[in-house]
């Protein structure tokens, strides 16, 4: 492999912009179902009974609607999109969806307001059912009301939108509860809080603002939210508060003083004006000499006003150090200059005593990013955030897949960080309320989210690690579609330096493979849901001891870091885990910014990942699965694996990055239609070394993708599927076929570039892809794959199409911003291992030509 050298090329020629239709449009989970069986005028005339008496309130009602429940029978699913009104005004509003599994299957719950003034909506459906049931011709609505088996008055627990058994038993318990109001007037919160103050309940302080949705916490009852539900219309959900993991342990540390001066006096600090990682977390000592150069006291904050800036706790300290200088330990040992790239900002989001008070992370979050940014809003800035709450879904017992109820789904926290991510504005003009705000121009930020740990006193030294990793999904907010969470493995499983009270212990992990404490999302349901990690960076190692009866954290198994100083100890402890790991990772992040500045935040992540590579202990697994989806489970696993910082800055003669930064429109409109079409498609012509890979013939050659991209969430549980998707838009990669025109790849790919009724080759994945359509068509807003073969071949697939798929923005006209233009980033990469060839050159000379010409 040549030596690293060069740097990466960006595409100057923007991509053709093609009108576009999806040859295989997919479709929702909403499609029409057989009947269960039975008598359908009958079905039909029992849920016009069951719903006429649903509408009557059991007691004295104050609101000025009614809450409907409609279920499904199992395992069908609820036409949902027809159970609302896709129109202004005051008409039947979809608000929370539930799936409860029961011992006959699936059944899905959805719970509909409905206006005094619009009870007529679903009888009149009834009624021209009833009436066409029997005809040749299919009867009136038969999507909607066969999938329906009973219609019910909703309660309080019909809103629960976490896992069923996460509900309260007891009525009476107090407790504190997330409470999702449905935006009509903008006066919803005032009256929520009026009703909780005459009820004596105590609501926080804060509260969150998301589009159609506003976040509140309540400590109340199950009675006290009935009688709320009696009373407002405005609720929509209910779902539990996440509290935030512990993250302050005390590790021992070797004092070495003068280790601390030798590398100081070798330091060349970054300047004033350079990148940034931002540590959302406990604070950071800026008077520590090794970090005292590179973190000004006006770059220190916190994100309440009442806090002091130093910090108490010592992990935000601890995370400064690796996020600074990334393997501290091989700054400290070596002789040579240390030139750093990027300083450090920091801003306190966690207490100095007790916990905060119940208040909204994704506002808390919202408000420490404001922090920073009114004080420099252009600063190229990675915010770092190491702090995360457990999932605490009971895992089901049996189940091979490890499937947990919620894994995988947004909260307020996630969607928060995927809204900040994509750009939204940050509306505190309200001290208490956050409002993310969509009608300000976006300025998408780089997240980099720790995956979470499995607390190590919760592991049985005696199971299989990776087991129970796969079992563990990561904790909130790392399953955020936008940010870039990092996992965990170890690489060290050397006990030669442990102290002499680990005699006996061994490492649990072998070098190469995942930390014994790290999460997954191997959990998530694949077809809703993104992979996470995406990256994996050193987070230590465990011993077990040689009974096998205790785990333990030896201090030559962890990461060695800056210490927070107190009284007579020394400056240097050793950390761990997957926040150890998202350190390293934010470091490399600020290190891209610092040589190549202008670059999108979606482009720093994509780099990262296509960075990343399997160390041998991953290959291993991965080349030895039984096939793409078994791939697919390592890949939740494992990510990308490890981001390399040489990879993620440089080419080489043999291995050429190319990036390509461009925008699309998704979606488009005829007259005042609700429903949209997908707008266009854009066409990559790279520049490409056809003639040197043609020269290579048979040699094996490797093409790797990466698709990066911010989507704006949907927070609110309306079943996300239709117009309630999670993400707004989708995007996707296609590569040109070595046996293909770009006429007839266009062809393949866009049923727009065919002649009427004219057919064209499958859209099946080609052979070579390391991960295919389990990847490439997966959810998520980034899509990655590796291609594998001659190089002839790859000598003409030197164009991608990038082209968007179904999201909420396609149904929901009010909020679509594709008029706008989306951003996406490409990086694509040509390795050529076997060989020595030069790559790069002739590639360059074409970009140079190009430069020239538009001169």
């Amino acid at each position: 492999m040549a030596t690293r050298d060069r740097p990466h090329i960006v595409v100057p020629r923007p991509p053709s912009e093609i009108p576009f239709t999806l040859v295989n449009p997919s479709r929702d989970s909403e499609e029409s179902t057989e009947f269960p069986g039975g008598d359908r005028r009958g079905h039909g005339k029992r849920l016009s009974d069951e719903y006429r008496n649903a509408l009557v309130p059991t007691e004295e009602k104050e609101a000025s609607g009614s809450y409907i429940s409609f279920v499904s029978f199992p395992d069908l699913s609820l036409a949902l999109s027809s159970l609302e009104v896709q129109r202004d005004g005051d008409y039947p509003e979809l608000v929370a969806v539930q799936d409860k599994e029961t011992e006959h299957g699936l059944v899905q719950t959805a719970t509909v307001y409905v206006p005094d003034g619009k009870k007529e909506y679903f009888l009149t459906k009834l009624r021209k059912y009833v009436e066409t049931v029997g005809d040749e011709s299919k009867a009136r609505h038969s999507k909607l009301i066969e999938g329906i088996q009973s219609v019910q008055r909703a309660t309080v627990k019909d809103l629960w939108t976490d896992p069923e058994l996460l509900f309260p038993e007891d009525p009476s318990e107090l407790r504190w509860w997330e409470v999702w109001l449905r935006s009509r007037d903008g006066k919803e919160r005032e009256r929520f809080t009026t009703f909780a103050s005459h009820q004596d309940l105590l609501t926080s302080s804060h509260y969150l603002g998301f589009g159609d949705r506003t976040v509140v916490m309540v400590r109340a009852t199950i009675n006290h939210l009935a009688e709320t539900f009696r009373s407002l219309d405005d609720i929509a959900e209910l779902r539990r508060p996440h509290d935030v993991a512990s993250l302050i342990t005390n590790l021992p540390a070797a004092e070495q003083a003068e280790w601390a001066d030798d590398l100081r006096r070798r330091l060349e600090p970054a300047t004033e004006d350079a990148p940034v990682v931002c540590i959302l977390d406990t604070g950071v000592q800026n008077s520590h000499p090794l970090l005292t150069d590179s973190i000004s006291p006006a770059d220190q904050h916190v994100a309440n006003a009442q806090w002091r800036i130093q910090p108490v706790h010592a992990h935000g300290t601890e995370m400064a150090g690796l996020a600074l200088y990334g393997d501290l330990h091989e700054a400290i040992r070596s002789s040579h200059p240390v030139r750093l790239g990027h300083r450090l900002e920091s801003v306190k989001i966690l207490p100095d005593s007790g916990q905060n008070e119940r208040d909204l992370y994704g506002a808390l979050t919202a408000q420490a990013v404001d922090r920073p940014e009114i004080q420099s809003f252009n600063r190229p800035r990675v915010y770092m955030l190491a702090v995360t709450a457990p999932r605490k879904a009971p895992s089901p017992s049996g189940d091979k897949q490890h499937r947990t109820p919620e894994a995988g789904k947004p909260t307020s926290w996630s969607a928060s960080l995927d809204a900040l991510a994509y750009g939204r504005a940050i509306d505190t003009s309200d001290p208490n309320f956050t409002y993310l705000d969509r009608d300000e121009s976006r300025a998408p930020r780089l997240f980099v989210v720790s995956a979470g740990n499995i607390p190590v006193d919760s592991l049985n030294a005696a199971e299989d690690h990776l087991d129970r990793s796969d079992a563990e999904p990561v904790e909130d907010p790392a399953q955020a579609w936008n940010v870039l969470t990092v996992g965990a493995f170890s690489d060290n499983d050397d006990m030669a330096e442990a102290p002499k009270d680990f005699y006996g212990y061994e490492p649990v992990s072998p070098r190469g493979d995942l930390s014994p404490v790290s999460r997954t999302s191997v959990s998530f349901d694949r077809k809703k849901w993104p992979f996470k990690p995406e990256v994996v960076a050193d987070g230590g190692n465990l011993a077990v001891s040689a009974g096998k009866t205790h785990l333990d954290t030896p201090p030559n198994l962890g990461l060695l870091t800056t210490r927070l100083q107190q009284p007579g100890s020394g400056l240097f402890t050793t950390t761990r885990d997957t926040s150890a790991a998202t350190a390293q990772v934010a470091a490399i992040a600020a290190d891209i910014y610092s040589e190549y500045p202008n670059l999108r935040p979606e482009t720093v992540r994509a780099l990262i990942v296509h960075s990343a590579q399997w160390t041998p202990k991953m290959t291993e697994k991965i080349n030895s699965a039984a096939n793409k989806g078994a791939r697919v489970n390592l890949l939740r696993r494992y990510g990308m694996g490890v981001p390399n910082i040489d990879r993620a800055l440089r080419s080489a003669g043999d291995s050429l990055t190319l990036i390509a930064e461009s925008s699309i429109r998704p979606y488009e409109r005829e007259g005042a239609t609700t429903d949209a079409r997908t707008r266009e498609m854009k066409l990559h012509e790279l520049p490409w070394p056809t003639s040197e890979l043609e020269a290579l013939g048979e040699t094996q050659v490797q093409m790797r993708v990466t698709l990066s991209y911010f989507v704006e969430p949907n927070p609110s549980n309306r079943g996300w599927t239709g117009k309630y998707l999670y993400p707004s838009y989708g995007l996707r990669f296609a590569a040109r076929r070595a046996d293909e025109s770009v006429v007839n790849f266009r062809k393949r790919i866009n049923k727009r570039d065919r002649a009427e009724g004219e057919r064209s080759a499958g859209l099946d994945t080609e052979k070579g892809w390391l991960f295919g359509s389990n990847q490439q068509q997966a959810a998520g807003s980034l899509h990655t794959d590796i291609w594998t073969g001659d190089a002839a071949a790859l000598a003409h697939k030197g164009a991608l199409a990038v082209y968007p798929v179904l999201g909420w923005w396609k149904n929901r006209p009010t909020y679509d911003q594709s008029d706008q233009g989306v951003d996406y980033s490409l990086v694509i990469s040509i390795e050529a291992p076997e060989v020595e060839v030069d790559l790069w050159t002739p590639v360059m000379q074409q970009i140079r030509s190009v430069v020239e010409i538009g001169v």
